[in-house]
């Protein structure tokens, strides 16, 4: 083509298509059985916006305070909020052109190399393998607000029948179980930021106006681990990135749906475009109220003490507001199940797209006739066991390990994500694909991937730094900090070496598979018949 500029739409009409059957077979499995686009625009708009929000923001945010108080905790979600902002960007623009099942470990496949879709599509399993049980032992530490004298056995029991069973029922049951769990998240976190407003103007029982009290007492930051002095403060606000990671993680995860998502070329723009309000409203305005209502120094921020509480009630039982305490963690319960229902769905559809790439066993090809791949769903459900070992060693406990190892493995995915974008980009020009003809693109390119992949990096490099420091040494915590640094790139040499891959070269990038179907399941909506269907529309 040159540098003669081509226009994408080309493409997406089937002109330059040339989808073959074995293209076909190895990317959606066997052509008798695949995927089906299940998820309808209003399952993948509250995906996108509240179906992730989970026990990161509502129960981890208390761990986070306690390390770099108010303003700690709030710049730590500030600048993460930017890189995980800049991340959907950069995956949005791929995946919007290109909404095929296996999401972001596909597309590494075709523009970086497949040695780097191996280690990626490993880490990204492992990644919402172990997350879930980090979900499942945050809702039996919720449940231990109530009762603390039941086994957690029988709460992770509970909550995992839940899960499965929503997992179990496919792709359609799993989007309207998602809608109605991310609405109550959606409106529990917004009442939440209101409540929190009112209490701390002093609209609570106790009519105590709080204002930015805790903000001179006991401080904007804290001293981490006693160290005193900027350095003190900087580690504080250091140590707080990691668990806001944890939180962020899963906003990528419209990706994946979309080999499920019905027209996606027109639910998925509208989908990351609407990120920034999920950052600014729930993550920024969150932290931004618990600094305000929680001191830094309250008993109950620990996590590993058997009295943890979220922030939240902390704060609603502070101000006297009887029972409410107890409706509020209630809703904060099924956030856990619905976050963990999340975790089951993309874990076993990361797994599924490992297979589909020949980089798993095609067992996990396997679907039902309703499209259901039950074999991905019920391996990687038998995971969720792992949360059992919240019996023995405490919730709050195997919340820290869990959400620690997540956030290297979110880190290390948000990574991949830019570095196969930064090669999505340069293929484009190499092949003369004009950007502003794909369905999404933005301005901030390549910049915003760049700020990505350098980002990401240095958090995972020093995300486990206190155990460096003088008597903080712990075993556990060093391996959980480090252990994908060292297994990714052993992942991506190992691949390299063993089916004999290279890089992709620009010029040779597939930019033109699937792009016939993709088409075909494109369609534009019947316009609104009322105005209130004209909101609604709008709305999701």
């Amino acid at each position: 083509m040159g540098t003669e500029k081509t226009d994408a739409s080309a493409y997406r009409k089937g002109e330059f298509s040339d989808v073959s059957d074995r293209d076909a077979e190895s990317i959606q499995g066997p052509p008798q059985r695949t995927l089906h686009r299940g998820l309808k625009n209003r399952h993948i708009a509250m995906i996108s916006i509240g179906g992730v929000i989970g026990t990161g923001l509502f129960v981890g945010t208390a761990n986070s305070l306690s390390w770099g108080g108010p303003v700690g905790l709030l710049l730590g979600y500030v600048i993460m909020g930017s890189i995980v902002y800049c991340v959907m960007i950069t995956l949005g623009e791929m995946v919007a052109f290109l909404p095929i099942p296996g999401g972001h470990i596909k597309l590494a496949e075709r523009f970086v190399d497949p040695a780097f879709s191996f280690a990626m599509g490993w880490n990204y399993w492992y990644n919402w393998t172990i997350v879930s049980p980090a979900e499942l032992s945050a809702a039996a530490l919720l449940m231990n607000y109530w009762n603390q004298t039941v086994n957690d056995s029988v709460w992770v029991v509970m909550c995992l029948v839940v899960v499965i069973t929503i997992n179990m029922l496919g792709a359609g049951a799993y989007g309207e179980a998602e809608f109605i769990f991310a609405s109550i998240k959606v409106v529990t976190i917004t009442g939440l930021i209101i409540l929190g407003i009112v209490i701390d103007l002093g609209g609570g029982p106790d009519h105590d106006r709080l204002g930015f009290r805790y903000w001179k007492n006991p401080g904007p930051f804290v001293q981490y681990n006693g160290i005193p002095g900027a350095k003190g403060r900087f580690l504080g606000w250091w140590a707080v990135m990691s668990q806001a990671a944890f939180s962020f993680i899963g906003t990528e995860i419209v990706a994946i749906a979309a080999g499920e998502a019905k027209n996606p070329r027109r639910t998925l723009p509208k989908a990351i475009r609407r990120v920034y309000i999920r950052i600014l409203l729930f993550y920024i305005g969150g932290t931004f109220v618990i600094g305000l209502l929680v001191p830094s120094n309250n008993q109950f921020l620990k996590l590993n003490s058997g009295t943890a509480q979220s922030p939240f009630v902390i704060a609603i039982s502070a101000a006297g507001i009887k029972s409410l305490p107890s409706v509020i963690n209630a809703c904060l319960l099924t956030s856990a199940w619905s976050a963990s229902s999340s975790d089951l769905y993309t874990s076993s559809r990361a797994i599924y797209g490992l297979a589909a790439s020949g980089n798993a066993p095609k067992i996990f090809l396997r679907t039902s006739r309703s499209g259901l791949p039950y074999v991905a769903v019920i391996f990687c459900a038998s995971f969720s066991l792992l949360a059992f070992m919240a019996v023995s060693q405490g919730a709050g406990k195997v919340f820290d390990w869990f959400s620690n190892m997540t956030s290297v493995a979110g880190l290390m995915t948000w990574f991949g994500i830019s570095v196969t974008y930064l090669r999505f980009y340069k293929g484009l020009n190499a092949q003369g694909i004009d950007r502003k003809t794909l369905p999404y693109s933005t301005r901030l390119q390549p910049y915003a991937a760049w700020y990505g992949v350098v980002s990401t990096l240095i958090i995972c490099i020093f995300n486990g730094f206190s155990v460096f420091l003088k008597g903080n040494w712990n075993t556990a915590t060093f391996v959980t900090s480090y252990i994908l640094l060292v297994t990714w790139p052993i992942m991506y040499v190992g691949a390299r070496f063993y089916y004999g891959t290279s890089p992709v070269a620009p010029e040779d990038m597939d930019f033109k598979s699937d792009l016939a179907q993709i088409e075909a399941d494109t369609y534009d909506e019947p316009p609104p018949k009322n105005k209130m269907e004209a909101f609604w529309r709008w709305l999701m």
